[in-house]
């Protein structure tokens, strides 16, 4: 493992944020981040970019930090926080977060408050600290990736939430509406280990988060927090079923038991290889990770990466408390969701 990176105080932390909200929105977050590093007595640079634009600004603050002896903060939702991610992992350097998305799941299960004030101000504080993440091809991602019904249900859930507002009540409704009509499905063949099997399937759900997985039902027994590498990550497949085992499955969902469901299979892995059966000529699949849909070539490579992220974090007994606190906030609107 590499040696964890150093913060020089006298270094500006770089900042990445997400302009896509508009420039009234922009200049909220100018004044917040100013504010704390003020009040804090340390400098920053301010990078705002809109979406397209964000994975260069990323790799070109990554850089700059790990020749600086800095770390490179991701402001933003999940897209934001996975694409800064991709950067600070290649470029080694100290990584950390301001999160401004709807379930924050990676940022709640390392302890940094969703309030930005507050997470700016622990950034101050914190030390670097090495976090497991894992990989999808040439992806890293922080809190789960999946294919099949999944992708699927997140674009409806972006669709929703133009529509009717951004709210965890909207993502469960629009998680629902399309649960209840899921027709297409997936044959998969699938190698992990020794173990050759063909499947199935509606959706493949693959999770590094243990905030997230505790909620489902499906936390894997040998993941250790502080031991990057060490643990494994979990896959949830489920299999075809009729819109009443479906009404079924959505009510484990609400109550936390979604890896207790008969439809749901549920196993643990450190590297699987998933070969998805694809029209003629056609070879690549829609994939979701960390709330974001693309495209990828088949086949597809799951696996636990070796080399760690090293995430700005909190003291633990503080990170302790911060994490209690979101978690208690969060559960009751969070039960049975599934966005990223």
């Amino acid at each position: 493992m590499a040696v964890c990176p150093e913060i020089d105080p006298a270094s500006p932390l770089q900042f990445v944020i997400n302009a896509a909200a508009g420039s009234s929105d922009a200049d909220a977050k100018r004044e917040v981040i100013e504010a704390a590093l003020r009040t804090g007595g340390r400098r920053g640079d301010l990078l705002f970019s809109r979406p397209a634009g964000l994975a260069r600004l990323a790799q070109e603050a990554a850089t700059q930090a790990s020749a600086t002896r800095t770390a490179v903060v991701a402001v933003g939702g999940d897209g934001t926080l996975n694409t800064v991610a991709q950067a600070a992992h290649a470029a080694g350097c100290a990584m950390g977060v301001v999160p401004q998305g709807t379930f924050n799941y990676f940022a709640r299960t390392h302890g940094i408050p969703a309030d930005q004030t507050e997470a700016v101000g622990l950034l101050l504080r914190a030390a670097p600290a090495p976090v497991q993440v894992a990989g999808i091809n040439d992806r890293v991602f922080l809190v789960n990736a999946s294919l099949g019904l999944y992708p699927e249900l997140l674009e409806d859930r972006e669709a929703y939430k133009a529509r009717f507002g951004r709210s965890r009540w909207v993502a469960f409704l629009a998680a629902c509406a399309t649960l209840l009509r899921a027709q297409r499905r997936l044959r998969l063949h699938i190698e992990t280990g020794g173990t050759v099997r063909d499947m199935l399937a509606l959706t493949l759900f693959v999770g590094n988060n243990r905030l997230q997985l505790e909620q489902f039902g499906a936390q894997p027994e040998d993941t250790v927090a502080g031991t990057p590498g060490a643990g494994s990550i979990a896959a949830l497949m489920l299999r075809p079923i009729g819109t009443l085992a479906m009404i079924r499955l959505m009510l484990h969902g609400a109550m936390g038991t979604l890896g207790e469901a008969q439809s749901v299979e549920r196993f643990e892995f450190h590297h699987m290889v998933v070969r998805p059966t694809l029209a003629p000529g056609r070879r690549w699949v829609k994939v979701a990770f960390d709330g974001e849909v693309t495209r990828m070539r088949a086949p597809l490579d799951f696996r636990v990466l070796e080399k760690p992220l090293y995430l700005l974090m909190p003291p633990r007994d503080e990170a302790a408390i911060n994490t209690a606190i979101d978690t208690a906030s969060g559960t009751a609107s969070d039960t049975g969701e599934t966005g990223g």
